[in-house]
């Protein structure tokens, strides 16, 4: 059984959890940055790095740990920051598939990447680092997904479709094929993007358009 830290204390905490087959791994602490109670009644929780450090002085076992970093949202370059950095403490990124995801044999898939229920990762996409596919999204075929993207639920990027570092893709919004997005652009929820999106930009609405 494999020892698993999360970083962040909500919701998506408890998703990267249900995720992991028990039988396989086990929680055995959280870290926030937030004074917050512990998702898990059954698991302590620690205060950033600070709390990390104590935590990994007390340590009595020898084995490898694997880290899940659980920060959604647009905070694609804090959830990679933390990656790396845990990396550097000899933590090993985890990369999480639910047992009901969908991830085509020739996928390529980075460290510390999220792909969750009922989502789809299909034939010849890429995902980088710490990316997270959420609940219900799709990824279809030759798809590029840089380091740090977030695609919300039920979010669905048709083919080829390219997603630069750290942008985030909202809950149901549709990407038309062969578009980019920008680094660190923001897609709302609900839009239908049929044009290429700038970075930094912010578009929403059907068709999307910027605000």
């Amino acid at each position: 059984m494999k020892d698993v830290i999360i970083w962040g204390g909500a919701g998506h905490a408890r998703v990267l959890r249900e995720a992991l087959p028990p039988s396989d791994f086990q929680v055995i602490a959280v870290f926030d940055n937030r004074p917050i109670p512990s998702p898990f009644p059954d698991v302590p929780i620690y205060l950033g790095q600070e709390g990390f450090h104590s935590w990994q002085a007390s340590r009595t076992g020898a084995g490898q740990v694997h880290v899940c970093v659980a920060i959604g949202g647009s905070r694609g370059s804090d959830r990679l920051f933390l990656l790396e950095w845990l990396q550097q403490q000899g933590m090993q990124p985890l990369t999480v598939i639910h047992p009901r995801a969908f991830v085509a044999s020739d996928a390529k898939i980075g460290k510390g990447a999220q792909i969750l229920a009922m989502s789809a990762v299909c034939s010849n996409a890429t995902l980088g680092c710490a990316v997270i596919v959420n609940t219900s999204a799709s990824i279809d075929h030759d798809c590029v997904i840089g380091d740090g993207v977030h695609v919300g639920p039920g979010a669905n990027l048709a083919g080829e479709v390219r997603v630069d570092e750290y942008a985030f893709i909202g809950a149901g919004a549709v990407v038309l094929p062969r578009l980019k997005i920008g680094r660190s652009a923001i897609v709302g929820a609900g839009a239908v993007v049929i044009r290429d999106v700038a970075a930094d930009e912010v578009v929403v609405g059907n068709p999307a358009t910027g605000l």
